[in-house]
């Protein structure tokens, strides 16, 4: 795994006495900030620009969750299994005892779908609207892409109703 460093840098702040005309200048050293590829590969996998503003955060929230800042991290365990919650949705992350993220299980509830998902569902059924909805997002490492993003719709059009998938290409399954 690949990671890059930012040196820890030196901050200078300068404080102006004014009453006595005397320059004070104090050091603050900034803490050491660690990037790792695999958090970036968790990210280009799932693609959260194209999600709901809820499943962005979230999903960039497990992504930087800082595992061996925790405190119920030990070094005995190889493996921990960390849930992160909002009120619409939920992350079930998988993370090594390196602080790694292997997989994750996501789940999240009438949020706002893809303008393509949305387009794909008008032109396939038109005067239907999405009444509901559910996101649902496999990720495992190994393979490095999400395994599974599916959005499983609720149609309805003057009291009918009609269940639909979708993949993330917005194609009907």
């Amino acid at each position: 795994m690949k990671t890059s460093t930012i040196i820890r840098t030196n901050l200078v702040i300068g404080v102006l006495m004014m009453t006595s005309n005397v320059y004070l200048l104090a050091q603050e050293t900034l803490p050491e900030i660690t990037v790792t590829e695999a958090r970036y590969k968790y990210l280009n996998a799932v693609n959260p620009e194209d999600a709901a503003q809820p499943v962005n955060m979230l999903e960039h929230y497990a992504a930087a969750y800082d595992l061996k800042g925790a405190e119920f991290y030990e070094d005995e365990y190889d493996n921990y299994i960390v849930s992160f919650f909002i009120p619409n949705g939920k992350i079930l992350a998988f993370y090594d005892k390196d602080g790694k993220l292997l997989r994750t299980a996501e789940r999240f509830k009438n949020t706002a779908v893809p303008l393509q998902i949305s387009k794909a569902v008008a032109k396939k059924f038109p005067n239907w609207t999405i009444s509901r909805d559910v996101y649902v997002v496999t990720y495992h490492a190994n393979s490095g892409s999400a395994n599974k993003q599916i959005y499983k719709l609720m149609l309805e059009n003057s009291g009918k109703r009609m269940r639909v998938k979708l993949n993330s290409e917005a194609e009907f399954l």
